[in-house]
């Protein structure tokens, strides 16, 4: 499977803006790589800033979702976009996976907060509650945001419960802690002998700059594609799940787990 990742600044307040830039970056997986998948960072639509998000966050009936799912079907890409998600009176930190068709196949909302000043996500979103999946092709995915990297647990339970065999990260990781984002993406692509697809912004919103650093990572840990710290770029590589059922095979690892002794 042909997948891309979009690096991306993001226009502060201006969903039709991003959208465009969504737009553009699909068509370019599509027509230069042939791209079946295309990723974007965490909140996307609206940029990474509380207040921006309490804004202009929209129900997906509404707005900037409804344009992804134009995008996907014209282009005849799958597309996988951090974005905000307005559900009555709470907001969630959400993924939305749009095939190639233009449906919603699948929606994962962010179960860790960074509940740390002075981003404090706890003011504006409320946490999601179960993890999520989808499959594409010969692969199974799983769904993950950002500070999700920081929980080893989620990706083990994706894994062991679900036979997950890449994941997707959508983010909004800032400067200084580059280096906590490159080691704990390896880690986790290492440790489930899995794909780590990572799609990190650039850019700055209000007080934080963001690290780039996109990589994908395949199941060994090795790095098949990797973005600059602070440019927009666009970036492929081909999956193979029977890469993923070779690693697996060489170590079985998941075989050799204690699970008596983690409970």
């Amino acid at each position: 499977m042909k997948i891309a990742v979009a690096q991306i600044s993001c226009s502060l307040g201006d969903p039709e803006a991003n959208l465009l830039k969504v737009r553009d970056f699909s068509r370019r997986a599509k027509d230069v790589g042939g791209a079946e998948l295309i990723v974007f960072p965490e909140m996307t639509d609206t940029g990474y800033s509380m207040p921006m998000i309490r804004e202009h966050a929209s129900d997906w009936a509404n707005g900037f979702v409804p344009g992804v799912q134009e995008i996907a079907k014209r282009i005849s890409i799958a597309i996988v976009s951090g974005v905000s998600e307005r559900d009555g009176s709470s907001i969630y930190n959400s993924q939305v996976f749009v095939d190639s068709h233009g449906n919603i196949a699948a929606k994962y909302r962010k179960t860790h907060l960074y509940a740390v000043a002075p981003v404090e996500e706890q003011t504006c979103f409320a946490p999601g509650n179960t993890f999520a999946t989808f499959a594409l092709g010969d692969l199974c995915f799983g769904f993950s945001i950002c500070y999700d990297l920081r929980f080893p647990e989620m990706y083990r339970k994706l894994v062991a419960n679900q036979n997950i065999s890449a994941f997707i990260v959508s983010s909004a990781w800032p400067f200084p802690r580059d280096e906590h984002f490159r080691i704990l993406a390896l880690a986790r692509a290492i440790e489930n002998q899995s794909y780590l697809i990572a799609s990190n912004r650039v850019g700055k919103d209000d007080d934080l700059w963001f690290c780039g650093g996109s990589a994908i990572i395949d199941p060994r840990g090795v790095v098949i594609a990797a973005a600059s710290a602070d440019r927009e770029e666009l970036i492929h590589a081909d999956l193979s799940e029977e890469l993923v059922l070779s690693v697996r095979r060489r170590v079985e690892s998941f075989a050799h787990r204690r699970q008596d002794l983690y409970e």
